[in-house]
């Protein structure tokens, strides 16, 4: 399969998940906008190797088949942080991690916040209206970055995350950066012709 069709059928099966999670009050209205939900997936998808894309593809059709909704487990795991209390009432229902899943996802959030954290400082204002970058941030209301990550890990196979390890430790060997890449893609999705366009658009937005 092609890189556009591996991202085209892993954007649909994820929003197939998505808009059926069921959330207390009913849907937010993020559910109803099929469009936004696959712009920005694409652009997280661009800083992707081929393999994990294909490996995850895998994830979601065997999570399907299954009838699990990787989504609203990735949800349910992120309340470890953000509400404790009512994720000991779900914590049965999620699947157990292997330790050896445990230990990679510690070490792909540490080595992703951290090129997140290099992002942040190089396009200040672009980046300004984020979410906060580590779990110490979390409340109720507030995901960081650092625990939305880790909830997502937490719903990858071990195949996928030995794909995703591969991948950042090809790019740290190359001087590249993750973050970056989702960024410059995130830039040309709003229209600008670079991340640099984007940050002195948000600059002078800001009246600086």
């Amino acid at each position: 399969m092609e890189r556009p069709q591996l991202i085209d059928s892993v954007c649909k099966y994820e929003w197939d998940m998505f808009s059926a999670v069921n959330n207390n009050g009913g849907k937010a209205s993020c559910q109803n906008d099929e469009a936004f939900f696959k712009k920005m997936r694409v652009c997280q998808f661009a800083g992707w190797s081929d393999d994990m894309l294909a490996s995850y593809l895998v994830d979601l059709v065997e999570a399907a088949a299954a009838e699990r909704n990787l989504p609203m487990e990735k949800y349910a795991w992120m309340m470890e942080s953000t509400h404790p209390a009512e994720f000991e009432q779900i914590r049965s229902s999620l699947p157990d991690l292997s330790a050896e899943q445990l230990q990679l996802i510690g070490q792909l959030v540490q080595v992703q916040v951290a090129m997140e954290e290099e992002v942040d400082k190089a396009y200040p204002y672009m980046r300004a209206n984020g979410r906060p970058l580590r779990k110490e941030h979390d409340t109720p209301y507030v995901t960081s970055f650092e625990t939305y990550l880790e909830g997502e890990l937490k719903t990858y196979s071990l195949d996928t995350l030995h794909a995703y390890a591969h991948h950042v430790a090809e790019l740290y060997e190359q001087g590249g950066n993750l973050a970056l890449l989702v960024a410059e893609a995130t830039a040309k999705a709003y229209g600008f012709e670079s991340l640099d366009a984007f940050e002195a658009f948000a600059k002078n937005k800001a009246g600086a």
